[in-house]
């Protein structure tokens, strides 16, 4: 390989430490990529000074007016799985969105569905009240054994949430686009259907857990209607880690509100950050997170070794 391999990186986040691009991971990269270089920027204005001499960039976003000074530009690359902040679909350079998220946002998936199953906020509610609630406690107590979750949007992210919960015992129905084998861990019961028909699907009056792992878009705007959600048992809990664009917000807060709804975890909004006005911030059968689902101190170590898998196994050309 040629050592003329520049990858430049732009990659920095005022809030979370862990999507911060440090030498660490450029180091990674040269490691395991004979003959990169990693050049990384800390500004804008850094970065736009080298991106002429650039083959890659690394970023969280790019704007299309860029690429005017970037003749040499053959692939973009960010950790990001939404096409939420990268736009070119009219310019012949390659974009690479990550696919490692899957077990760390199953991860908070199953965090959350023990959080209610097993009354956690209730016994913490209890425990600050030094109250020994035995019998208050034991009569919220939930088992996922048996229960039926149902995916919207049974994709990569999608299956390995299901993936996580099937050794639990539940049963899966998991609604995508198109149709596609079924992954290895389903059994009888389990299911897949397409989501053109998602008002058919007759596993919602019977579902326990509905999760939601939808991309954003144009697709999926509102694609969860409120007739939906209506079709979902009483005792159902929500699960939102895809976008906020889904649903409309006021639909789930009413749902919430008059208990057709058991409770929701809710990762991610329509409006970022949650303004303070909602009224999903006070109550108590909803679990809320600052979009952090696919969040943990391993991001860009786990970013960046999937990235020098796909340079060496040649499906960006870089010479």
């Amino acid at each position: 390989m040629n050592v003329n391999k520049n990858i430049l990186v732009y990659m920095t986040h005022p809030h979370v430490q862990a999507w911060n691009f440090l030498p660490v991971h450029g180091n990674i990269l040269e490691e395991r990529v004979p003959g990169l270089r990693v050049t990384i920027c800390s500004n804008s204005k850094e970065f736009l000074d080298r991106l002429p001499e650039a083959k890659m960039a690394i970023v969280w976003f790019f704007k299309s007016e860029w690429l005017e000074n970037a003749p040499n530009l053959k692939c973009i690359a960010t950790p990001a799985a939404g096409k939420d902040w990268i736009d070119l679909e009219e310019s012949k350079v390659v974009v690479s969105y990550g696919a490692f998220h899957g077990p760390m946002m199953a991860e908070s998936v199953v965090g959350a569905v023990f959080y209610f199953l097993k009354a956690f906020h209730f016994s913490n509610k209890m425990q600050l009240q030094k109250k020994w609630a035995r019998i208050k406690v034991s009569e919220k107590l939930g088992s996922l054994k048996g229960n039926r979750v149902t995916v919207l949007g049974f994709g990569k992210i999608g299956q390995c949430i299901g993936k996580f919960l099937k050794p639990f015992g539940c049963a899966i129905t998991g609604i995508k686009r198109t149709l596609s084998e079924p992954p290895d861990y389903f059994v009888e019961g389990d299911s897949i259907v397409t989501a053109d028909k998602i008002a058919e699907v007759s596993a919602l009056p019977t579902t326990d857990h509905l999760i939601l792992a939808l991309p954003g878009g144009s697709e999926t705007e509102g694609l969860v209607t409120r007739e939906l959600l209506e079709k979902l048992p009483a005792g159902c809990y929500l699960y939102n880690v895809g976008r906020g664009n889904v649903y409309n917000e006021q639909d789930l807060v009413e749902l919430l509100e008059n208990r057709k709804l058991a409770g929701a975890y809710l990762d991610v909004f329509a409006v970022e950050p949650l303004p303070e006005e909602s009224r999903l911030w006070e109550m108590e059968n909803v679990l809320i997170q600052p979009h952090l689902s696919a969040a943990s101190p391993q991001y860009l170590e786990l970013f960046v070794e999937e990235l020098a898998e796909r340079i060496n196994s040649g499906k960006y050309i870089l010479d």
